[in-house]
């Protein structure tokens, strides 16, 4: 190894750590701390999040970046040494525009906005977010100044997420997909009686809940000697590095469901980081490439691999299991059509996979109005109720179950939901293409096995950590760029059976 490199490596390992640190404090915040500590913890996430940004856009960090640059001049572009340099002169860049003042600034907006986010959806008080959702959308618009776009200010917060494409990508991709997939919903509209899913509406006692989320996670491939469970409003996963990523639900007795399917998605996020390769750990390339494929690996578990007849036919004695008085006398097939019906819904992490992308479009259209000043933060939750009746026939009646259902925007992650329905994309272009290079893959599934499909993706997608942009990641993995051909024929292939079209 060259010398400069090596010393950037090091600076790199100290720059990880710190924000290594702001992660476990964000993860205790979410999860076991107090609720009078937020001020305090805000303060703690706000200086060492100044301190990652000093330290990231350092003079002396810039100079060694340099100097590695040139050592290592005639590297293979697909090297690790050479994916680095390309990170780290891109982050460095970009993070050069912004002011230490801008991420400590940040980071109390957000701090407070999450907190407050958390409060009001319990108390369904829109009222008391408005001004924290308000200083978080400034903010975003500010972010997107700073860093610069040549089209819409949309697309600088947009590549944050997903490097390389535009807003104009997504509206095309966007509509694509509802052409090809609303002729499906209205024909299943059509047969909705066709699927009872009157098992699943039931209360299912919590302890047994908790029992079952733990061994569906296992059953997957979630390693639990590097991972761990806990319980959220929100569910997400986070990661320390990859033999410390930990995952989350939420548990309410008529959620048995829910917390199963929301447990097996953030599984599939979290085996993701836990599969980067060793050498990447503690450096910018340690984590996914982007959230549309991280999305992809956590909607490929929830879905392909958690809905599928396969996996229940050998995980159902289970369930029944933790179960019995809830499923006595279910089958395996009806609980399997059951947990596919397609309904219209107002909560979208409850979204069944066809109308799912109808609230990814929601929030991609109203956050679009936001950050462009076309719609006021006080005329949100209306506008919310609006679109909910014109994508999905539905609206919702409080704003617990609108317009304050999801924690993003309190983060001011907005380009952040659009990735979700690019998830649900490479995830069908993903396991399709490891049925095609590995014809076992599709007979192991069919019996509830998904190990063979893990080590392709392990192979194909995880090692590989963010040493890829998406794109070219893709087409290394399945041989083509993005296409939403592969969900189109997924979707109809599984939801033709099922509603018998």
């Amino acid at each position: 190894m060259s010398q400069k490199y090596a010393q950037l490596l090091e600076k790199l390992h100290t720059i990880n750590d710190v924000e290594k640190s702001i992660a476990v404090l964000g993860w205790d915040r979410e999860t076991y701390m107090p609720i009078e500590g937020n001020a305090g913890r805000t303060a703690q996430v706000a200086t060492l999040s100044a301190i990652a940004h000093e330290l990231s856009t350092s003079d002396e960090l810039g100079d060694l970046l340099a100097a590695a640059e040139q050592e290592q001049a005639g590297a293979d572009y697909d090297s690790t040494p050479a994916s680095m340099l390309r990170s780290v002169r891109r982050t460095y860049d970009e993070q050069r525009r912004f002011s230490s003042e801008f991420v400590k600034r940040s980071s109390a907006i957000t701090g407070a906005a999450g907190a407050a986010w958390a409060k009001s959806r319990q108390d369904n008080d829109f009222a008391s977010y408005q001004p924290h959702l308000e200083a978080a959308v400034s903010l975003a618009q500010e972010f997107a100044e700073i860093l610069g776009y040549e089209d819409e200010k949309y697309d600088a917060l947009l590549s944050q997420h997903e490097r390389g494409l535009k807003t104009a990508d997504v509206r095309r991709v966007f509509a694509t997909l509802k052409s090809e997939t609303v002729p499906l919903v209205m024909a299943i509209g059509e047969k909705l009686d066709a699927v009872d899913d009157r098992m699943l509406k039931q209360d299912f006692p919590i302890e047994a809940q908790r029992a079952m989320c733990h061994y569906a996670a296992e059953s997957v491939g979630y390693d639990f000697k590097r991972g761990h469970l806990g319980e959220v409003h929100h569910p997400f996963s986070t990661s320390f590095g990859r033999n410390d990523v930990r995952i989350t639900t939420r548990f309410a007795p008529e959620f048995a469901v829910s917390s199963i399917f929301a447990v097996l998605h953030e599984a599939g996020h979290a085996m993701y980081e836990q599969g980067v390769a060793e050498d990447l750990d503690r450096t910018p390339l340690g984590r996914g490439t982007s959230s549309g494929i991280h999305e992809s690996q956590s909607r490929l578990i929830e879905n392909q691999v958690g809905r599928s007849l396969g996996y229940w036919q050998l995980h159902f004695p289970e369930l029944t299991r933790h179960f019995p008085k809830q499923l006595a006398g279910a089958s395996v097939e009806q609980f399997h059509r059951a947990i596919n019906k397609v309904q219209p819904s107002l909560i979208r992490v409850e979204a069944d996979e066809l109308t799912y992308n109808m609230h990814i479009m929601l929030r991609f259209e109203l956050e679009q109005s936001l950050i462009n000043g076309e719609l006021r933060v006080a005329d949100l939750p209306e506008a919310w109720r609006a679109k909910m009746q014109e994508l999905l026939g539905v609206a919702p009646k409080t704003d617990t179950e609108g317009v304050l259902q999801d924690v993003h925007w309190s983060q001011a992650a907005f380009g952040y939901f659009p990735t979700y329905t690019l998830g649900n994309l490479y995830s069908a272009q993903f396991v399709a293409a490891a049925k095609q290079q590995d014809s076992s893959i599709e007979a192991d599934l069919a019996k509830g096995d998904s190990t063979r499909l893990l080590a392709w993706l392990h192979k194909n997608v995880h090692q590989h950590g963010s040493k890829f942009d998406p794109a070219a990641l893709c087409e290394r993995a399945t041989g083509s760029t993005l296409t939403a051909q592969p969900f189109v024929d997924y979707v109809r292939e599984k939801y033709g059976a099922i509603y018998s079209l």
